[in-house]
C-alpha cells in the first residue's frame, strides 16, 4: 500500500507542472506520512483550475467523526463500488501532486529486517497519483473539511519485486491520461499504469 510520498517542490514548481494557481493553506514541504492526515497538494474535480490542499485519509460524508482516516488513506481500485467509504465518491477524482513515494521491501518473513526504497519516475520531477475526494462536515464545530484518498493497483513487475508482501502500487498518472482521470472516465482503464518507475534505496 501507500502511506509515505515526498511532496519537495516549490509553489512555482506546481503551478508549471499542472499549469494551474496554487492556493494552499498549510502545504508544508517534504515527507508526508499518511498516519498524520497532511495537507497535501491536490487538483480535485470539485475545483479543477486550482491546487488546493486535502487532508489525506478520506472521511466519507456520513461518518461520525475523523477517526475513520486511519483506515482509508489507500483505496484498492479493483472493489471501489463494494466499499461504503469509498462507492459514493468514485467520480469524485483528485491528482495528488508527488515527487515520489516510499515503499519497504520484507527482506525475512516476518518483516523484521526490510529495506526501504524511494519510487519516482525516470523523466518527470514531479507526477500525479490518482485520487479520490470527499467532503465532510464536523457536527461539532460546522467545519467543512476536504480529504482524500490514493487509489492503489495490482504491482508491476518491479513494485512486485520491492512491495514483496501485498504486491501493491498507487495508480500512477501520466501527463496524457490526467485529466482523464480527473474528469471521470472508467476506472478500469487506469489499473495497469504504464510508466517506467525508477528506485533508489534509502
Amino acid at each position: 500500500m501507500c502511506y509515505s510520498l515526498q511532496v519537495d517542490t516549490s509553489v512555482s514548481n506546481l503551478e508549471k507542472r499542472l499549469n494551474r494557481p496554487v492556493s494552499l493553506k498549510k502545504y508544508k514541504q517534504g515527507l508526508q506520512l499518511g498516519f498524520v492526515h497532511p495537507s497535501t497538494p491536490v487538483v480535485t474535480s470539485g475545483h479543477p483550475n486550482e491546487i488546493i490542499d486535502l487532508e489525506w485519509g478520506l472521511i466519507p460524508f456520513w461518518a461520525k467523526d475523523k477517526s475513520i482516516q486511519k483506515n482509508t488513506l489507500n483505496a484498492k481500485i479493483e472493489t471501489l463500488s463494494e466499499k461504503p467509504s469509498f462507492r459514493n465518491v468514485i467520480n469524485q477524482r483528485c491528482l495528488v501532486i508527488v515527487n515520489g513515494f516510499f515503499e519497504y521491501q520484507w527482506l525475512d518473513e516476518k518483516g523484521k529486517k526490510k529495506q526501504k526504497y524511494l519510487i519516482t519516475l525516470h523523466e518527470s520531477e514531479l507526477f500525479c497519483l490518482g485520487g479520490l475526494w470527499s467532503e465532510w462536515v464536523d457536527k461539532t464545530t460546522g467545519e467543512a473539511i476536504q480529504t482524500f484518498t490514493i487509489v492503489t493497483t495490482e504491482a508491476n513487475a518491479l513494485m512486485r519485486e520491492i512491495h514483496n508482501t501485498k504486491q501493491r502500487m498507487p495508480v500512477i498518472l501520466t501527463p496524457q491520461n490526467e485529466e482523464d482521470w480527473l474528469h471521470g472516465q472508467n476506472i478500469e482503464r487506469f489499473a495497469h499504469p504504464e510508466v517506467e518507475l525508477k528506485a533508489e534505496m534509502i
